[in-house]
């Protein structure tokens, strides 16, 4: 019984690595066991930090976030995809936060035909590359610099990010949760982007799809208030239909 247990964790690692999700229901039918069963062998994966229980089953569980030179190698394709179609959404004469990450870098980079913009953001990739773009007005928030996300963070964020009247925002994330919600791995991360979504008069989440169906720690404040998730891939049905549920539209870049 030991070893088929660990044979069943095994697999159950394995679909979670390559699908981000796993359901209670498709797992007992897969392995001719009790939905029991699969509860018990969540809950000891669980236990151990290796996946994250979700209403129905489980998904990955990411802790941490890893480096911004590391993230940058992945689904560069789908992010640019992103980064056009947020940039469709800008009109000449804007005011623009872009927070730090590297899908929102994709936005900058796509922002170049645009004139007459003003440019909040504590990235510093960001920074460097519309400063030099003719009539782009770029403001650096303040904060110590993170060198991990080469961008400002800290306590002086806050107030740096309320002096400015902005009109549309795009914010990052950790993930994309099985239950249709955009999260964040620290609380002074995701309160900093609930903050812009109560500020900013329209607000956009980027999210690439290697970021879907995982869980991080903590939720953003004001979620549902967002106007919209621009991804550049459907997720699957179910949380396709519970972003939705929540409020954003669901925007897939072609």
């Amino acid at each position: 019984m030991r070893v088929l247990a660990t044979r069943r964790h095994d697999e159950i690692l394995k679909r979670l690595s390559a699908q981000g999700s796993v359901s209670i229901a498709e797992l007992a039918g897969f392995f001719d066991v009790s939905r029991e069963t699969i509860r018990r062998d969540l809950k000891l994966l669980s236990d151990k930090g290796q996946l994250g229980i979700v209403h129905g089953g489980a998904a990955r569980f990411e802790p941490s976030e890893p480096a911004m030179n590391l993230r940058s190698r992945e689904n560069a394709r789908g992010k640019a995809a992103i980064g056009r179609a947020a940039a469709g959404l800008i009109h000449n004469g804007m005011v623009v936060f872009l927070d730090s990450g590297t899908t929102t870098l994709a936005v900058a980079q796509a922002m170049s035909d645009l004139r007459d913009l003003t440019i909040c953001t504590a990235s510093l990739p960001i920074a460097l590359h519309l400063c030099h773009i003719p009539g782009m007005r770029v403001h650096m928030l303040g904060g110590e610099i993170d060198p991990g996300e080469e961008a400002a963070a800290g306590i002086d964020m806050p107030e740096a990010m309320a002096r400015f009247r902005v009109d549309i925002a795009f914010l990052g994330g950790g993930a994309l949760s099985p239950d249709g919600e955009v999260t964040d791995f620290t609380r002074a991360g995701a309160e900093q982007r609930g903050r812009m979504i109560a500020l900013a008069a329209k607000t956009y989440f980027v999210l690439d799809s290697s970021k879907f169906a995982k869980l991080t720690p903590l939720r953003i404040p004001n979620f549902q208030r967002a106007a919209g998730l621009i991804v550049d891939a459907k997720p699957q049905a179910d949380i396709a239909e519970a972003v939705v549920r929540k409020g954003p539209e669901l925007m897939v870049a072609s």
